[in-house]
């Protein structure tokens, strides 16, 4: 359930989407934080066509499952008792072609995504869902029935324990996120802002009133700070983003941080993702 914003040390993880074999035991997990690792991606599109298509609810799985597997999955919850793992739903691109929420109809698109990731959550033995849709085929109203009553169902069959969204600054991701937020907001647990999305000229105070946007955008809600170790030089930097992290922990209002995506941390030695941590640990009360 949605909660007045306030520090927590919850530290999240994207892993699984760059095909690089990155495992999970690859990752420093801090015994002080709430871990939870997010597969990338599971897509209700088929690759039996070039295009791919959707499929209407039919969730495939899209993560590198030849490395994590659900034995995998089993194992790294055992050993670390903070753990938890949860499935992406969309992405971006599905073989560098843009995935969309396309659905035939509410009913159909539910009742086949309910049954398609129940099996999917099962199997994996996961924890959670994030919702990670970045372009639409639906208007913001239809979006946000079927997401809202998709959650609404996992969580009262016992299928998942919580459900995360994960939006951007873009004008009509922001508007189908906000339908959803305001109508089936007190389903959602974590808003995963991609704060790295915004330009590499932002500075700290930027970045923070932009987190303070955010707030606004989704009220009530458990808003993540967030950045990405993915080679880039179009994102904030990783510097300003901590720095950040750093005054909002200051301000009672860094309930979390996520980041995209361990396959691209491995590479710097999981450097970022352990001072996140770290970081996180600080939070009153751990």
């Amino acid at each position: 359930m949605t909660t007045d914003a306030a520090n927590s040390n919850l530290f999240r993880d994207y892993i699984g989407a760059i095909f690089n074999g990155v495992k999970f035991t690859d990752v420093p997990i801090n015994p002080k934080v709430r871990f939870d690792f997010i597969l990338a991606f599971v897509i209700d599109y088929t690759t039996a066509t070039e295009p791919p298509t959707p499929t209407n609810g039919q969730f495939n799985i899209f993560w590198q499952n030849s490395v994590l597997t659900a034995d995998a999955v089993a194992a790294i919850k055992q050993s670390n008792p903070n753990v938890r793992v949860a499935v992406s739903l969309g992405g971006a691109t599905v073989n560098n072609n843009p995935v969309f929420f396309n659905i035939t109809s509410v009913d159909s698109w539910v009742d086949n995504a309910v049954s398609s990731l129940t099996a999917i959550v099962r199997q994996y033995h996961l924890d959670g869902i994030d919702i990670d849709y970045e372009s639409f085929q639906a208007d913001p109203a239809t979006f946000a029935v079927c997401i809202g009553r998709l959650v609404t169902t996992l969580k009262r069959n016992g299928v998942i324990k919580f459900a995360s969204i994960a939006p951007y600054d873009n004008a009509d991701v922001q508007r189908h996120y906000q339908a959803l937020w305001a109508s089936y907001g007190s389903v959602i647990d974590y808003v995963n802002f991609q704060f790295y999305a915004y330009s590499a000229s932002t500075t700290e105070a930027q970045y923070v009133g932009h987190f303070n946007d955010q707030i606004v955008n989704y009220p009530g809600g458990n808003i993540l700070a967030s950045f990405t170790t993915a080679p880039t030089t179009t994102s904030v930097t990783i510097n300003v983003s901590l720095s950040a992290c750093q005054t909002l922990q200051s301000q009672g209002k860094l309930y979390g941080i996520f980041i995209w995506a361990a396959d691209h941390s491995r590479s710097q030695g999981f450097r970022y993702d352990t001072q996140a941590q770290a970081l996180l640990a600080n939070a009153a009360g751990y």
